[in-house]
């Protein structure tokens, strides 16, 4: 019988597996092993191949958004299914799997609407699958966890995949890729033919890029603040680059795209680029807010420009995505070579070197690190 969150009677030692520990916010991960339990009803276990390293596990292990402490980060990853609890239906051990953070009730009003993202019923990672070798509290962020070698999750977060996928490509679709393709065919609605802006290329912004132009976008116009950045857009499918540094460049992608953009896409965090990003629209444009900026940070902007010319301002959550509907044709695109994925990962490291991973990220320069688990 498979037993709920934290409740196996105590004495009963559960298996070790190693995974990469914050135990105090801003200091460097401790690779160390922590026990997992066994999948309970309707949960899966997925031994991961890979996972790749979000700017949002860093800013959460450096306590931007506070938080339960120890915890192990880590959701965009890959893997295979290697048990699976009681009422799981349609996956199996060994299926090739992607794995979400997205763990959706499927009752709530905003499940029920569509908007699984969006779930109004709370998780509990300190009481989730995971505890200290001790057996002490363990919190698993983000209700993944996956800075380890295997992870217990809801059934609803994972997407079967076919056996040929590389996983470290197939990690990166469970949140960077979702979240920048899913901004601008969800969030944004792009039409074929719309202008679209697309503020910072890295890793999500490259994905928004690719959004845009699978949606058939006249103009995709990249801004960013590094030269380097602007020209892998372009190999990404951006028509146009314009450098952040500048003193007006929202004039400068108006004169690229001929009008004002009818979406503007922030994929980063930064205040100064929420603060201008509706100078880049036309009438009746939209800013789709995807970038996380630190708890407390606050962007400000002229209300009145916004309701005499019709437009707004929305955020987006993980591209507003149907996990079950909208991972398998991005991973059919990514089959006929459509949809660019290898080409996102900038180095593969081994988990007892995620700190060094960690601060190649931090630098700038890297579109996704992905820890690879040799099994």
């Amino acid at each position: 019988m498979n037993l709920p969150q934290n409740s196996l009677p105590k004495g009963n030692p559960l298996p070790l597996i190693k995974a990469a520990v914050c135990h105090e916010f801003g200091q460097p991960l401790r690779i160390e092993e922590i026990e997992l339990r066994a999948p309970a009803m309707g949960e899966v276990e997925v031994t991961l191949d890979a996972v790749a390293i979000c700017h949002s596990d860093i800013s959460y292990a450096e306590g931007a958004w506070g938080g339960s402490l120890p915890a192990v980060y880590g959701h965009e990853a890959a893997g295979r299914v290697s048990a699976v609890g009681d009422g799981v239906r349609g996956l199996a051990e060994g299926d090739s799997v992607i794995v979400t953070l997205i763990r959706a009730c499927g009752t709530c009003r905003s499940c029920a609407s569509g908007s699984p993202t969006i779930c109004e019923t709370p998780y509990d990672g300190d009481k989730g699958p995971i505890r200290t070798a001790q057996g002490g509290k363990l919190h698993q962020a983000m209700a993944t966890g996956g800075f380890a070698e295997r992870v217990v999750v809801d059934q609803n977060q994972v997407v079967k995949i076919d056996d040929d996928i590389p996983k470290d490509s197939a990690s990166l679709i469970a949140c960077g890729v979702i979240t920048g393709v899913g901004a601008v065919v969800n969030a944004a609605g792009l039409r074929a033919g719309q202008d679209v802006v697309v503020i910072g290329a890295g890793g999500v912004g490259l994905n928004a890029i690719q959004g845009a132009r699978i949606a058939g976008a006249r103009r995709i116009v990249a801004v960013d603040m590094s030269e380097e950045k602007l020209a892998v857009a372009r190999e990404f499918g951006a028509t146009d680059g314009v450098l952040a540094t500048g003193a007006k460049p929202w004039s400068e992608a108006k004169r690229a795209m001929g009008r004002g953009a009818d979406a503007v896409i922030v994929t980063v965090g930064a205040i100064p680029a929420y603060d201008t990003a509706p100078r880049y629209l036309a009438s009746g444009g939209k800013v789709i807010m995807v970038g996380m900026p630190h708890s407390g940070a606050m962007s400000s902007y002229e209300p009145v420009m916004l309701a005499a010319t019709g437009q707004g301002m929305v955020g987006s959550k993980m591209g507003d995505v149907v996990i079950q509907r909208d991972i398998p044709w991005m991973v059919d695109l990514y089959s006929q070579g459509r949809l660019k994925l290898d080409e996102l990962i900038s180095g593969r490291w081994k988990l007892e070197d995620i700190n060094e991973a960690i601060a190649d990220t931090k630098s700038g320069a890297a579109r996704r690190n992905v820890i690879v688990f040799d099994h």
